[in-house]
Parts: C-alpha cells; structure tokens; sequence
C-alpha cells in the first residue's frame, strides 16, 4: 500500500495501542479491514452532456451497531480517505459509548462548480446507486465537508421514492439518515462545539483550573470553532482568539495583556464583513485600539493556555511543534496534530484531548436524532443539550479514568477504550 495513504497510517496508529496492550492481533486485523468499500458511477446531465462522478461509502464495521458517518462533496474524495474516516468513525463512536459502528462516504466533485439544480441531480443519483446499502439498522449517513442539512433533505427524499415495497415505515425512512431540517434534532448545528465545551470543562476541573483566568486560542470559525468559542466564553474561560481561513485576530491592552473578545459581537461582525478582519470586539464595543491581525500559523504558536484547533487536518506538525507554548490542545478538528508531532507534545507535558473524544458531540447529537426518528417524537432543544452534556461527561470520564489506570495519556487511553469495547 501507498506510504502516503492515510488509511494506511491511521492502521498503523491503531496496531501500535494494540501491540503495546497485547490486544489479540487477529481480531485487531479484522477489526482494521473495512467491511465492504463501494464504489459507483454517478452519471448526471450538465448542459446537455453526461458527466460521470465517482462516489464512495466504505462501511468499516457494525460490531457495535449500524455503520454511521459523513458524506462529503470535495474533489479530493478518494477510496484510501473514506476507509481511512470511516475506521476513525469506528474508533469515535466506540469511545462515546453509542450503538453505532463506522461509516463514511462522498462525492470526487468541487460541489462550487456545480449549480443547485445538477447538485440535486447528484445527491439524488447517489441515494440512487447506494440505496441498497443504507437503512435504519444498516448505514445511516450523516453531513460532512461541503454538504449541509439541504442536501440530507434531497437524499432523505430520494430514499422516501426508492422504499417502493414498503420495507420500511415513515419514521424508519427519516432514521435513515441524521443532520437533516425536516424531522431533524433541535440542538444539531451546535452539538459538536457543544459537545467539546462540555469535556472542557471537565478538563478544568480535574487540573484546577480557574476558567476566568484560562486563556484560550481558537484555529476555525466555522460552526465548530464558533460554537466552541461561544459556549466556551458563557462558560466563563477567556477567548483571546479566533481564526477562519484568511487569518485570525487579537486583541490587547496598553500592556501588551490579551482582552477577551466579545464572541457573539465577533460573529455579527465576521457575518456582516464577510471575514474577521477588523472584527475587534470586546466588552460590548467593536474598535480598533490594541486590535491586531496574525496568521493562522501565529495563532497556533499564542502563548495561552489551551489550544483549540478547529479547523483543518495536519495543522501541528514536526515543522512548527516546537513552537507550540499552549500546556492543552483539544483538538475539534479531525487529526489537526500528526502523529509525530503529538508524541513530541506529550513528551514536553502537553495535555492533549484527542479529536475522536472532543469531537464526538457531533455523532452523539446523530444517535439522539436517530432514536428520536425511530421513536416518531420530537425532542426539546434543551433536553437535547443536557442529555449532551452526561453523554460528553461520561465518555470523558471513561476515557480519563483508563488513562489513570493504565498509567498513560488521554489519546492512547482513548483508543484503548474504543478496542476494547469493539473487540469484545
């Protein structure tokens, strides 16, 4: 296999916590191979010619449950990701506890280049091609990269027409899928950087420290990133700041001390200007005094007290770790820090929270809109949070307490809790 490939590397990570823990190899290398990869032609009409698409599902394992995990549309899909995400999903779903295994699956397609109307076409053709694979109890595909709660709608739609023979019920048709608008969960757009918040604050607790004193940067201000930034500041700790892809913004006092940024203020402004810069805001007001730019790569080398990477993939790596001054990195997004780069980390002290632990609100939020749909009820956006929150607190508390035991970090006792319940 490719050395590059990144499902080869993920396997790698996976038989290293294996080996170290004397997990059965065998099982462990069943558990590695994907349970079925599909892959299929999406031919649709764009101005009057047939273009063909490739898409993807790769259903890693259903030990645990049905397969459950992401669709994206982004020209870079390829069969070695898919497999890769879809092991990660296992590994995901296993740590938060859900009755869920691994899935995920997309479109090769830059979905910008296409207009709305041949975005339908293809979101419907795929549902098309698939369908036998995708069901309640089977394979339940939720949003990823570049598909969003409307085309969950267009694909749920296509699904309702296919289920001619009447295999499954209304309620069983909406189970199949999560992250949609119609029959969907009060509380999703805001569960993943919800769901990170809540073991923030467990983290707090158990190295004692004081949110109004805790500084924190945050890489990403997409809806990850903002939320976190947002339930982070009513929780009490200090966000010094923010970041999207065209770079980030501080803000200080004469004395050269970080100011907290007013994030919802920051938000209206960033929604208004159409990016961050310039968007100063804090206490109340929005002006330029002490407001300063820095690049995405400088706001991860802040000298604050928790790092939040939420962005995109590989952002911490041999090339800039030691630069790193944060003492805690959650990281939001999927594998923001390389595997080299996190072992060096956590050598020099850093307290790291891995991604398939601080990340996992996101499914959590699914499974209770998956159970929601099935049961035919509609669930209340403030039981949906506190429900949340225990699930968050007690995956945290599992994984913590393993780390205690097994005399290790957070990221390897993570993944020891996901094996261990897999294999079993």
């Amino acid at each position: 296999m490719d050395s590059n490939s990144i499902y080869q590397k993920s396997r790698e990570e996976v038989l290293e916590v294996g080996e170290k823990y004397n997990l059965a190899e065998e099982k462990l290398e069943e558990f590695l191979e994907p349970d079925r990869v599909l892959e299929v032609k999406i031919p649709i009409k764009i101005d009057n010619e047939l273009v063909n698409f490739r898409g993807f599902r790769s259903q890693h394992n259903n030990n645990l449950g049905p397969y459950k995990g992401g669709l994206r549309f982004h020209q870079n899909v390829n069969k070695d990701e898919v497999m890769a995400l879809s092991l990660w999903m296992s590994l995901k779903c296993a740590v938060a506890g859900l009755p869920f295994g691994g899935g995920k699956g997309g479109i090769a397609v830059d979905p910008k280049q296409l207009s709305e109307k041949e975005l339908e076409s293809l979101s419907r053709e795929y549902v098309r091609r698939v369908y036998e694979i995708l069901g309640p109890q089977k394979d339940v595909p939720a949003p990823d990269v570049n598909t969003n709660p409307k085309i969950i709608d267009w694909m749920v739609d296509e699904y309702i027409k296919l289920n001619k023979n009447g295999e499954y019920k209304t309620n069983e048709l909406y189970a199949t899928f999560t992250g949609k608008s119609k029959k969907g969960l009060a509380g999703r757009t805001e569960a993943t950087g919800f769901g990170g918040v809540a073991v923030l604050k467990r983290i707090a607790e158990k190295l004692k420290l004081d949110p109004q004193n805790t500084t924190i940067a945050i890489m990403g201000f997409g809806n990850v990133g903002y939320y976190f930034a947002d339930f982070a500041s009513k929780a009490g700790f200090k966000v010094v700041a923010v970041s999207d892809s065209k770079g980030g913004i501080i803000k200080r006092d004469a004395k050269g001390n970080f100011i907290p940024l007013d994030i919802p203020l920051v938000y209206d402004c960033k929604m208004e200007k159409g990016s961050l810069n310039g968007c100063y805001c804090a206490g109340g007001v929005c002006d330029m005094r002490g407001g300063q730019m820095i690049t995405n790569e400088e706001l991860l080398q802040l000298p604050v007290d928790i790092l939040v990477p939420a962005a995109l993939e590989n952002v911490i790596t041999e090339n800039n770790m030691q630069n790193i001054k944060a003492k805690i990195i959650v990281e939001m997004a999927n594998g923001p820090v390389t595997p080299k780069a996190s072992h060096y980390l956590i050598k020099r002290g850093v307290f790291i929270t891995p991604d398939i632990l601080a990340n996992s609100g996101g499914v959590a939020a699914s499974y209770i809109e998956w159970e929601q749909n099935l049961k035919g009820k509609t669930y209340k956006k403030e039981d949906v949070l506190k429900r949340l929150e225990k699930m968050m607190k007690e995956a945290f508390e599992n994984v913590w307490n393993t780390a205690e035991k097994e005399n290790t970090n957070l990221p390897e006792a993570s993944y020891l809790v996901a094996l261990k319940r897999i294999l079993k």
